[in-house]
């Protein structure tokens, strides 16, 4: 990427992508590097400013990690985010200890002094609430810092060198629970580091499409379809810069949303005029799901599946030299988390983890550097339809991980159903928008119930919406109760096998990242 670039050192926080999207939100491209990174190469990146994340670890710790030797004498602006800001204070002379009551959650800092983290944002004086989340703190500031600001719990809450333009703060200013963080981050982008703020879709498309042809130069890529944004966006826009060097493959897998497979086909092969071969697999996948209860042992056999369909396919087209798959830059982040974490596990169906060598194609994975808004700004800069754009995110593994137990033709026709009424009802509301995801899934339990006058023993379906800001954390959506009410009535009138309809009231607590 060419233009001003921050860069995030990685110490382990799970909302160390948040940090990522506060930059890219203020129009500056960044990456998120392991703690561990060589200086020569973050040299060789030519950061405008560097910004050092959390981390569960504790500077105290004999093996705590710490930056690489010579990143404070490189001149480069520095932010450090609560361990950033303990390990840099340690570094430079200060100190950091574990204290006997951390501090979680809600909090409120007073900002003691001018800086220029702080310009047209928080004047001294004030109050300002934040997110805090740390059990050590700064206990000693290094030569050349002083206090910015201090809340209750840290009396070093906020700290500032600005000789060496070395800033640090204990809360968190990239969660949206510090309602000013970004604007925060902003001013460390744009005011301390220089950055201009010219990074855009329309810039990335250009670039994007100018990597795509010199990667692929003459050879051909085939691009696997899933019907979701991600693989759509990446078959657009490759088709853009080669044209006729790229074959699409669509495998029907049997567990996608009603209607799904259709839509695919007619944009692809109908509006866009790429070609498109389309497998409908769909009795292969539930023949090796049949009687597989466990939902991690169901991701795997659908990943495993879709290779073997994938790559008879590809073999039948021939002369392929690319497979394209719609990676996206959160993937990327976790997949080389410096302290380790659940992605792994969790990733494990088709999108992730690699080509089987058996394949012998180069992969092609122009998203990888995106945020899924990022993305679906991409595919409006392309003129993909809205309905393709906004469509709330759906798992690889399909309708199967929405239903408990065994997955059947007959479950999945009942789910595929109520799921349809549900998003029907939710677009007539004016609500799709408005929700980062909704779904129904089919509970592994039967009801008793009276319909009429009869007496009746059938299925129970849950109804999940949720909000968020970020995809980070989520909190239930607000639905009126006449609105379940009308949802609920379709769907027992409606859906033969069901008789009874549940609201899912859960959320997803701050620092989880993955849905589903």
């Amino acid at each position: 990427m060419s233009g001003d670039r921050i860069l995030i050192l990685d110490f382990g926080s799970q909302v160390t992508q948040l940090i990522a999207r506060r930059v890219r939100e203020a129009k500056v491209y960044c990456e998120v590097v392991p703690f561990q990174k060589d200086v020569q190469a973050i040299v060789a990146f030519a950061p405008k400013g560097i910004i050092l994340s959390g981390g569960p670890a504790s500077v105290s710790e004999a093996h705590a990690p710490h930056p690489p030797d010579g990143l404070f004498d490189l001149g480069i602006p520095i932010l450090g985010i609560c361990y950033g800001q303990q390990v840099m204070c340690s570094a430079l002379g200060g100190q950091a200890d574990r204290h006997m009551h951390g501090e979680f959650g809600p909090a409120e800092i007073t900002v003691t002094a001018d800086c220029a983290l702080f310009d047209g944002l928080w004047p001294v004086g004030s109050r300002q609430p934040v997110w805090m989340s740390h059990g050590d703190r700064v206990t000693r500031l290094p030569p050349g810092f002083r206090i910015v600001g201090e809340s209750i719990g840290a009396p070093f809450a906020a700290v500032a060198d600005e000789t060496r333009r070395f800033y640090g703060v204990q809360f968190h200013p990239e969660v949206v629970h510090t309602p000013d963080g970004g604007r925060l981050i902003a001013n460390f982008v744009h005011r301390v580091a220089g950055c201009q703020g010219t990074w855009t879709m329309a810039g990335f498309r250009t670039s994007a499409c100018a990597a795509i042809r010199q990667q692929v130069g003459q050879g051909h890529v085939i691009c696997g379809l899933s019907g979701g944004v991600d693989s759509a966006v990446a078959a657009v826009l490759i088709h853009e810069a080669l044209r006729d060097h790229l074959t699409c493959i669509f495998v029907n897998t049997g567990l996608l949303r009603e209607g799904e497979a259709a839509e695919v086909v007619g944009l692809f092969r109908d509006h866009y005029n790429i070609p498109l071969v389309h497998r409908d697999a769909s009795a292969l996948f539930l023949e090796r799901l049949a009687g597989v209860t466990d939902p991690e042992a169901k991701r795997k056999i659908i990943g495993k599946t879709f290779i073997d369909v994938f790559d008879e396919e590809a073999r039948k087209l021939g002369g392929a030299d690319f497979l394209a798959q719609g990676t996206l830059y959160p993937d990327v982040i976790e997949s080389v988390s410096p302290i380790g974490g659940p992605s792994v596990t969790i990733k494990s169906h088709h999108n992730v983890g690699g080509l089987p060598e058996r394949m012998n194609l180069k992969l092609l994975e122009p998203l990888r550097s995106l945020f899924k808004d990022e993305v679906r700004a991409l595919g409006r800069e392309l003129q993909l339809p809205d309905r393709l754009i906004g469509r709330h995110p759906f798992p690889g593994p399909g309708l199967a991980i929405r239903i408990p137990g065994d997955v059947t033709a007959e479950r999945l026709a009942i789910l595929r159903r109520a799921d349809t009424i549900y998003l029907e009802e939710i677009r007539r509301a004016g609500l799709y928008d408005r929700i980062w995801q909704a779904f129904a899934v089919l509970l592994p339990v039967r009801t008793v119930g009276v319909m009429g006058d009869a007496r009746t023993y059938d299925h129970a379906c849950a109804l999940r919406a949720v909000t968020a800001s970020d995809g980070m954390t989520a909190s239930v959506f607000p639905f009126d109760p006449a609105f379940l009410e009308r949802v609920a009535t379709r769907i027992v009138n409606e859906v033969p096998g069901i008789n009874r309809v549940t609201y899912d009231i859960t959320s997803k607590p701050p620092g989880t990242i993955e849905w589903e």
